[in-house]
């Protein structure tokens, strides 16, 4: 209860639309690409869905590069999500921005 009281007298949801907008911004170019099917953004959740799903290898593969992106992602099958926190005042734009890019440098060796 005191977490949800502390979220609650916070700027939660302007952090939320934030988010979004910086999502909607990094992830958008990613629809261009072959390998992807749609890319969707709702509040503080972007999903970059492939047209095919990954094998357990390439899942592996795929999280080792945004790795070493400096990005932890965790594909799910033809999925690449990110849900980056909005409770942190200080999660920069750049940072939003680097997710985007290394999910583009994944999807577009796809």
């Amino acid at each position: 209860l005191a977490s949800v009281n502390l979220m609650v007298q916070s700027p939660w949801l302007e952090r939320v639309r934030s988010v979004e907008r910086s999502l909607i911004k990094s992830m958008s170019p990613l629809a261009k690409l072959d390998s992807v099917r749609e890319v969707r953004v709702l509040g503080a959740i972007g999903v970059c869905e492939l047209h095919k799903g990954l094998t357990r290898e390439e899942m592996a593969s795929v999280q080792q590069q945004l790795v070493e992106d400096g990005v932890w992602l965790r594909p799910f099958g033809k999925l690449l999500y990110t849900m980056p926190p909005f409770n942190c005042g200080d999660l920069e734009v750049e940072h939003l921005n680097k997710i985007g890019d290394a999910i583009h440098k994944v999807a577009s060796k796809l």
